[in-house]
């Protein structure tokens, strides 16, 4: 079987990607010259096929990425090493796919993130520096210096399930186009052979009281120090964790721009936040007192009213500079980091280092989980669960620490020693 020394990218960025139902033709053209094998038709419809069904995610751009992400190296796979069109691979091949996805060549990892396609004369072309595969390192052994290699790649159990998950469903859409008669990665019964199952609930990862009391704390003292700079630094931290927000629903993209205007208040005179979340979901949250006191002082430093009006368009987080909402998710979780760095260097002076030290691993994320840990303790799981937008109450019950408290109280005093 032949390998494909560097695989170039297929898929190009959803802001560059032509509609592949009326413009297919156009997509192909410059990809004949790179891959051989789409001169052939069945390639070609295994490429057509494969940009439909990741096109229809088109709403959002971090589901379009993950589905383009598994198809385009199934289709690598499928194409340059079993040299076969994805449209004919059967069950146990779908298995020695996940087998190199496990363990894939070297020359199919690379140790950075790269832009798949790059401008050059007008025209978008592959980046020769681009692999369906990247090696990465610990955020703290980043920060401390080392750097990822390709023996570093692993492929995670919740990257494994989302494999299975994303190419069921395109075998799923090709059966519907009536293009395949079977899923072959519905057939393969013993997914326990590459997906553990876990015998416990995953611990959340959250940030501790204390530690959210000197980050909070940090964030205020900047601001008072550097309002022109950390009131808006202020403000995201609150609204991270006071409101469960994602990253995303914090800046603008193709979807949406949060604004003011998504502050509402009911007749009761309660305040609530409309977020567009996953699966392009509207949810409304509940504003608390402390948070509309935290709004009202970015907004007065802001220059506005203490309170939104109807519809009011400005934006929720302007970029630093220029006009406009900030769509940089990036940048967001820099001002976070920013903060988390200062606040470590606060405990660390007030001798908590110990305390200190998950600050120096946790993300944007861990505040969203901190913020619905602690609600969760004295609100009723229904309303954290509507305010979160999870989808099933078992993942608001991930959250809920009182069984695993109850649990370790009666083994504290197991004796090694039986009497």
């Amino acid at each position: 079987m032949m390998r494909m020394a560097t695989p170039l990218p297929l898929i190009d960025n959803l802001e560059h990607l032509p509609n592949p139902f009326t413009q297919f033709h156009g997509i192909l053209a410059p990809l004949q010259n790179d891959i051989p094998q789409l001169s052939k038709v069945d390639y070609q419809r295994d490429l057509q096929l494969a940009l439909c069904f990741i096109y229809s995610y088109n709403g959002s751009q971090a589901t379009f990425n993950s589905y383009r992400r598994e198809v385009e190296r199934l289709l690598l796979w499928s194409w340059f090493v079993v040299e076969s069109p994805a449209l004919a691979l059967r069950r146990d091949q779908i298995e020695d796919f996940i087998h190199f996805c496990n363990t894939p060549p070297e020359d199919w990892i690379g140790t950075k993130n790269v832009a798949r396609f790059k401008n050059k004369m007008g025209e978008r072309v592959p980046n020769e520096e681009w692999r369906p595969f990247v090696a990465h390192v610990s955020k703290l052994d980043f920060r401390n210096g080392q750097v990822p290699l390709s023996q570093h790649y692993n492929l995670s159990q919740a990257a494994i399930r989302a494999t299975f998950s994303i190419l069921s469903s395109y075998y799923g859409f090709l059966m519907q186009e009536e293009a395949v008669q079977q899923n072959p990665v519905a057939l393969i019964r013993q997914k326990s052979k590459f997906v553990k199952k876990e015998v416990t609930r995953r611990q959340v990862r959250r940030i501790s009281n204390l530690q959210w009391d000197y980050v909070i704390e940090t964030a205020e003292l900047m601001a008072e120090e550097d309002p022109a700079t950390h009131e808006r630094t202020l403000f995201i931290m609150n609204a991270l964790l006071g409101m469960y927000l994602r990253i995303s629903e914090l800046v603008a993209d193709e979807r949406s721009a949060p604004i003011m205007g998504d502050f509402i208040k009911d007749t009761d005179g309660n305040w609530w936040f409309k977020v567009l979340s996953k699966g392009n979901k509207e949810r409304l949250v509940s504003v608390s007192d402390e948070m509309l006191s935290a709004l009202k002082r970015y907004r007065r430093f802001r220059q506005l009213p203490d309170l939104p009006t109807v519809a009011e368009q400005t934006s929720l987080i302007p970029k630093t500079r220029g006009q406009g909402a900030m769509t940089s998710s990036r940048q967001v979780r820099n001002i976070v980091q920013h903060c988390f760095d200062q606040a470590y260097y606060r405990m660390c002076d007030d001798g908590l280092k110990s305390d200190a030290d998950d600050l120096r691993v946790a993300t944007v994320h861990w505040l969203r989980h901190t913020g619905i840990s602690e609600d969760v303790k004295v609100r009723p799981k229904e309303h954290v669960r509507e305010d979160a937008g999870h989808a099933s109450m078992a993942t608001t019950d991930r959250y809920i620490d009182t069984e695993y408290r109850e649990r370790h109280a009666s083994g504290r005093k197991k004796s090694l020693r039986p009497s």
